[in-house]
């Protein structure tokens, strides 16, 4: 599932090419890949015609495009693409804007599980989001103040997007990696030195996840020219299960943790107690 560094880039790129742009017609193929209205094909396609793009932007892992009137809200969950060139498979292209003066925007999704919304008032969806970790108000009191009181485990807790906004899988993993946290750690058990860590952490695994455009893993994202992203050469545990830690060596493992795959260096990391 493309995350905070993933949408991030897609945004930035996009900009160029949608903002102040209008909308002269939309397609969908998919009715259920509408999620507001709910698969009402024919109400979104007449909303969103002749609308002007005003702004592209990112709210936690959703693309916002701020309209003339009203909101787009594009979550690409699993498999979802954001493109300008038609480089997906006919059969996945679930909805495209064609946009005034040539060019069109693809949403290509082959397992179906993207949404994208049309609304008046954005936060009726973005408003259950938790804070952005990379605002510069996300500070580390903010971090220790939510874990407080929180018992659940670590690494459920910050892929909840109602806790943190746009940590997924991959820089969860990573984040608590460089932290030297074990992801089985209940929430409200760090000291105020380790969650200062973690803070640094999350906020430096994301900034760097942004610089190298996301995480390509077997082609599910892909930035809107196309192109892949380089941070899966600079990850340190997801995807290395069995290869040696780069701090100390030991070999990198791979359990399960609210049902979700996850990657530790059992020494690095400490214990879950």
């Amino acid at each position: 599932m493309p995350e905070l560094p993933e949408v991030e880039t897609i945004v930035r790129e996009l900009r160029p090419s949608l903002e102040w742009r209008t909308i002269v017609a939309a397609h969908v193929s998919w009715p259920r890949t509408i999620a507001a209205p709910m698969q009402d094909v024919a109400r979104f396609c007449a909303g969103v015609r002749g609308r002007q793009v005003r702004s592209v932007g990112r709210r936690g892992k959703f693309v916002v495009l701020t309209l003339d009137v009203g909101s787009l809200l594009i979550h690409l969950r699993m498999s979802g693409r954001l493109l300008i060139v038609p480089r997906g498979p006919e059969r996945h292209l679930r909805m495209w804007l064609e946009l005034k003066e040539g060019g069109s925007l693809y949403f290509y999704d082959p397992r179906k599980f993207g949404r994208v919304w049309l609304l008046d008032d954005p936060d009726v969806v973005l408003g259950q989001l938790g804070p952005e970790p990379l605002a510069d108000d996300f500070t580390a009191e903010v971090l220790a103040d939510r874990l407080r009181g929180r018992r659940g485990m670590l690494k459920s807790l910050l892929l909840n997007q109602r806790f943190i906004a746009g940590l997924g899988n991959i820089y969860t993993d990573e984040s608590l990696f460089r932290a030297g946290l074990h992801p089985l750690r209940a929430a409200n058990s760090l000291t105020i030195a380790e969650v200062r860590r973690l803070h640094r952490a999350i906020r430096e695994v994301l900034s760097e996840a942004i610089e190298h455009c996301g995480t390509t893993f077997d082609g599910a994202y892909l930035r809107p020219g196309g192109e892949r992203g380089e941070q899966e050469r600079h990850l340190l545990v997801y995807g290395r299960a069995g290869q040696p830690c780069i701090r100390c060596g030991t070999p990198i493992e791979r359990i399960t943790v609210g049902g979700r795959g996850t990657h530790i260096c059992p020494r690095c990391q400490g214990s879950a107690g």
